[in-house]
């Protein structure tokens, strides 16, 4: 018992540690970001911004006036785009659309920051999320939407300016809650994970998760990582991923498939059930983003592996 205690009490000191560290580099992240974004909200720029979007939103089957929930989404989370979408006069399926493309690529400047100190260029994270979102939603449109519906919704709202100090405590409020959920979460997640492997638990989960892993195209290398990306999101799970890569040797084809996957398919309970209180269907909330997400995967490691046969073909060829 006493060998016990002791494996444990260093267990979750070293998992504080690491989480006080990860927490840390989070909130030099979060902070920064969220506050320009709600600068950028106020000054009345998002409302501006919907222009751009508008062939993109032929495209997608939806009218001009989604382009507003898409710019918040995508700019700053899945909150305020479910805020937006139940003001305006969207129809059930053009909101699952919404709701489809949301659930890969929202929050972006944050989440591809997180995900570029995590193992994979910023950019690189993006073009993939945003690159999913719009081929799920064109090959889902034609199962949701008719010919007419596109064309329904086409008036703007008008917009009220509320004064700056109120919607300034408000920020600082939600914010504030929001560090107190990613502390205790990073937290639990760093002290739970430190004593899984002091306990030598992990290889048995990797084992039990391991044909799903398999069937998504990933290695059992990263599957806790996969795991943690999956159930607490990208913000959480970034964290956790960058303290095991200094661990770990992952290898760059592994890191990219990782990131492509959790890119696509991450916080798999809390952000689909935040748009269940909309009316859309849970198969829509669930099914086509993990089948996107074992599709891209697949499709990325069927490239690497004929980039690197096509490499180690030029090496032979240049042997000789």
């Amino acid at each position: 018992m006493k060998i016990i205690r002791k494996k444990l009490s260093s267990a979750v000191k070293a998992g504080m540690e690491k989480g006080l560290s990860g927490y840390i580099w989070i909130l030099k992240i979060l902070l920064p970001i969220s506050f320009f974004t709600l600068l950028l909200d106020y000054s009345g720029c998002l409302d501006r911004l919907d222009f751009l979007l508008v062939p993109l939103m032929d495209m997608l089957s939806l009218p001009p006036l989604a382009a507003l929930p898409l710019i918040i989404g995508l700019l700053t989370g899945i909150y305020g785009a479910v805020a937006a979408m139940t003001v305006l006069p969207l129809t059930p399926e053009q909101m699952t659309l919404i709701a489809l493309f949301l659930l890969i690529s929202h929050n972006m400047i944050q989440e591809s920051i997180i995900q570029g100190n995590s193992g994979i260029h910023p950019l690189k994270a993006a073009a993939f999320r945003l690159t999913a979102s719009v081929i799920t939603v064109m090959i889902a449109a034609p199962f949701l939407i008719s010919g007419t519906d596109t064309a329904a919704v086409q008036a703007g709202l008008p917009v009220s300016q509320a004064a700056f100090l109120p919607v300034l405590k408000n920020w600082g409020f939600a914010t504030a809650l929001l560090c107190v959920k990613i502390f205790f979460i990073i937290m639990a997640v760093m002290m739970l994970l430190q004593t899984m492997k002091a306990f030598e638990l992990i290889p048995y989960i990797i084992r039990g998760i391991r044909p799903l892993l398999r069937l998504m195209g990933l290695d059992q290398r990263v599957g806790v990582l996969w795991l943690t990306a999956g159930i607490f999101g990208i913000a959480y799970g970034g964290a956790v991923i960058v303290e095991e890569a200094k661990e770990k040797d992952f290898s760059p084809e592994e890191f990219s498939r990782l990131h492509l996957s959790i890119g696509i398919n991450h916080a798999v309970i809390e952000d689909p059930a935040l748009f269940l209180p909309l009316g859309i269907s849970p198969f829509w909330l669930w099914i086509p983003r993990l089948a996107t997400a074992l599709i891209a995967v697949h499709l990325l490691r069927l490239w690497q592996y004929f980039r690197h046969k096509k490499t180690m073909t030029a090496l032979e060829l240049e042997a000789k």
